[in-house]
């Protein structure tokens, strides 16, 4: 497997470019126990790049995202009397999808049947997807997902989800953690119906990042980005950067790297232990003129 340590340059953007050149940003998430995931993961698509990034939210949910995320705009996902996402959100996202360039689906979405569906829809469409949080946990109980899938896709699963999706422990995960990657993406690849790239994204100290012929193993990053949320900046910022003019997996190493770097600049300032996912807002913008200009 080739190893890449040298990675390009995002392009420079045209003086004369506007907010349609640079990508249309999809985020599908939320829940009442989490209205925060997904406008961290809509800011930081933002600050990434994206020039106009929407959040499809639960009904119930979708005014306190929208507050959160306020250069995004939203749209409320229906919901049923008992508050669950109802059959019609499908649609609905679906719909918004075709007038998007990249989805990023599940930051903190929660897991259950309708769920699924979305995740599911989400495979079947072909656009580039992200799938992070509780789209990888959803992802998990769906059966035979990478004979379904069509849409180029990125997995960006911590080690946990990591065992869901494989059914390996995660101790035998982190002692060989880029054997157990190019292990897992070997068998995802090989369903017939695509020839789609997908890459996968395995959190931690040396992210490894393949598709299954490239690998890049990060080197960015601290302890004080153990932190909830962290993991829903990196999605929003890969989704943005899938759109800046990089081939696909170039893409997400810049995006990690980036992401990476930008928790070692808060930490500078604040310490690891002080050190919260909405401080990487801050710091991504140095980020990305050091690593990328």
């Amino acid at each position: 497997m080739e190893r890449i340590t040298d990675l390009p340059k995002i392009p420079p953007r045209d003086r004369e470019g506007h907010k349609g050149n640079y990508g249309r940003v999809l985020v599908v998430g939320g829940s009442r126990r989490m209205v925060g995931a997904p406008a961290l993961a809509a800011n930081a698509a933002l600050r990434g790049g994206a020039g106009l990034v929407v959040v499809a939210a639960p009904a119930n949910v979708q005014f306190a995202v929208a507050m959160l995320a306020e250069c995004a705009t939203s749209i409320p996902l229906k919901c049923q009397a008992t508050g669950d996402l109802a059959s019609e959100s499908v649609g609905q996202m679906l719909e918004v999808a075709g007038k998007n360039d990249v989805l990023a689906v599940g930051p903190g979405m929660a897991v259950g049947a309708r769920q699924q569906d979305l995740v599911r829809a989400a495979l079947e469409q072909d656009k580039p997807l992200v799938l992070d949080a509780d789209g990888l946990n959803n992802l998990a109980n769906i059966d035979d997902w990478p004979a379904i899938r069509r849409c180029p896709l990125v997995l960006t699963p911590h080690p946990g989800e990591f065992a869901r999706l494989t059914g390996r422990d995660i101790s035998d995960i982190q002692s060989d953690r880029i054997a157990a990657a190019d292990a897992a993406v070997e068998p995802w690849l090989e369903a017939p119906q695509t020839d789609a790239p997908l890459i996968l994204v395995l959190k931690g100290a040396g992210t490894v990042v393949t598709d299954g012929t490239r690998m890049y193993v990060n080197d960015t990053g601290n302890p004080g980005m153990a932190t909830g949320g962290a993991g829903d900046i990196l999605t929003g910022v890969t989704a943005a950067m899938i759109m800046q003019g990089l081939d696909l997996m170039p893409a997400v190493a810049v995006a990690v790297r980036a992401h990476g770097l930008a928790g070692d600049l808060a930490a500078r300032d604040l310490g690891e232990q002080a050190l919260i996912a909405s401080d990487l807002l801050d710091t991504i913008g140095d980020a990305f003129k050091e690593i990328a200009v």
